[in-house]
């Protein structure tokens, strides 16, 4: 099998959507040897702010001298990017190689896997296959039928935290989605839990002592002297200093998670030095989470896509880019997916915004531009729908120089690829 052929072998059962279940995962695993009880994970899930957790203990268990598989979802520019071993993106010969030995698997099931569960395994062969020293396995969707989900036990399990998002599939209460979440709780297995509510912090504890793990807190009453700038963020979290390349508030609080984490870690006989800590944090790359792709004008994309990631982003734009502004309001080029609370959202962001260019991001679950536009309206932004997303580009950038600024890109993961691609050919790179 060829790269090319795997991935058109992957995408071939994309139309069977997502099948909420472990059944197909874990026929599959077994039909594969179990690949997964020979591995050591750290099983993070949340809301928000899961995958800048999963890359800063990545960079950290790195440069402690571990050997380190990463599993994220989705992919911001190459499906590669989805498995990773020692901050590199798994070979294309690597990928084919381990998706023909699932799909030899997978093809005898009577019960065909979908594509989420399909590179759940091929991750899962190529950890084994490399001999991790650990994987830090990042959630789907939600956690208890989320098909990482399949693995018996972790070295800790991790909710970064609870916020509303995929009610249809998750339910339209706090509580409820911190059931799905709690899903990964493994007995005897300590978790850590960082932001939501009284409810879903009930239901988190009530889980944990169900299965018998020990729950920690991560005490954002900690984080103290926060200096962000437009390159990273500095701050005090207890009595560490800290630097993270991370721009943005709320990265104060997933790298708070990840310092607790590491502590417990260390509380479990795992090796890592202070100066790993550092050198991991320095280390650590994230792409579309307040990532600046310009300096002039200065223009920034990030990936949050429901209304806790939006209020995150906008405190980043209030604090950090409205002061850059003669008049403190920015340029903002958004497109959603049809099935967020793209009101609040919206409604969220307009009191910094100038001007909204509305974009139609490449996704069949997309709003429309035209949509979002009248959103924006209706707040009392001045606002277009662009053509395309390269369209919006152009004009947001051309609006940011001629009235001096920032322009920020928001409102989902799956135009970062399209947006970054314009920003390099309007400067004709």
């Amino acid at each position: 099998m060829t790269y090319e052929e795997a991935l058109t072998y992957i995408n071939s059962v994309e139309w069977l959507g997502s099948r909420p279940g472990l059944e197909r995962i874990r026929a599959l695993c077994e039909a594969l040897g179990h690949p997964e009880r020979s591995l050591r994970f750290i099983h993070i899930a949340g809301t928000n702010g899961k995958g800048s957790v999963s890359a800063m203990l990545d960079a950290i268990l790195r440069a402690a001298g571990y050997r380190v598989g990463l599993f994220t979802s989705p992919y911001i520019e190459r499906f590669n990017e989805r498995i990773r071993l020692n901050g590199e993106d798994i070979s294309d010969d690597d990928l084919a190689q381990c998706t023909a030995r699932v799909k030899a698997c997978a093809d005898a099931l009577e019960d065909t896997p979908t594509v989420f569960e399909l590179i759940t395994a091929a991750a899962l062969v190529y950890f084994q296959q490399v001999g991790c020293d650990f994987v830090v396995f990042e959630c789907g969707l939600g956690g208890r039928l989320d098909a990482t989900n399949v693995i018996d036990t972790a070295q800790l399990s991790i909710i970064t935290g609870i916020a509303l998002d995929h009610c249809a599939i998750l339910g339209d209460t706090t509580a409820q989605v911190a059931a799905e979440k709690a899903g990964i709780l493994k007995p005897g297995v300590p978790v850590i839990f960082g932001e939501g509510d009284d409810d879903a912090a009930r239901v988190i504890r009530q889980t944990a002592e169900e299965r018998g793990c020990d729950l920690i807190r991560t005490d954002f009453v900690a984080i103290r002297d926060i200096r962000p700038d437009l390159t990273g963020t500095t701050f005090r979290f207890g009595h560490r200093e800290v630097r993270i390349p991370l721009v943005g508030l709320y990265q104060t609080r997933n790298a708070a998670t990840v310092l607790t984490a590491v502590d417990l870690l260390r509380r479990q006989g795992v090796a890592i030095s202070e100066e790993a800590v550092d050198a991991g944090l320095a280390a650590t790359r994230w792409k579309a989470r307040f990532e600046m792709l310009s300096r002039d004008p200065l223009v920034f994309y990030d990936g949050a896509h429901n209304p806790q990631g939006i209020a995150g982003a906008g405190e980043n734009i209030r604090q950090l880019l409205c002061p850059l502004a003669p008049d403190g309001r920015v340029v903002l080029l958004m497109g959603v997916m049809a099935d967020k609370d793209h009101r609040e959202m919206i409604g969220e962001l307009a009191p910094y915004a100038a001007h909204a260019i509305a974009v139609r991001p490449d996704n069949q679950r997309s709003l429309d531009a035209g949509e979002v536009a009248a959103e924006f309206e209706a707040c009392g932004v001045p606002a277009m729908a662009a053509a395309s997303v390269w369209e919006g580009v152009r004009d947001g950038i051309s609006l940011a120089r001629r009235e001096k600024r920032p322009l920020i890109c928001l409102g989902s993961l799956y135009m970062y690829g399209d947006v970054k691609a314009a920003v390099r050919s309007v400067f004709g790179e």
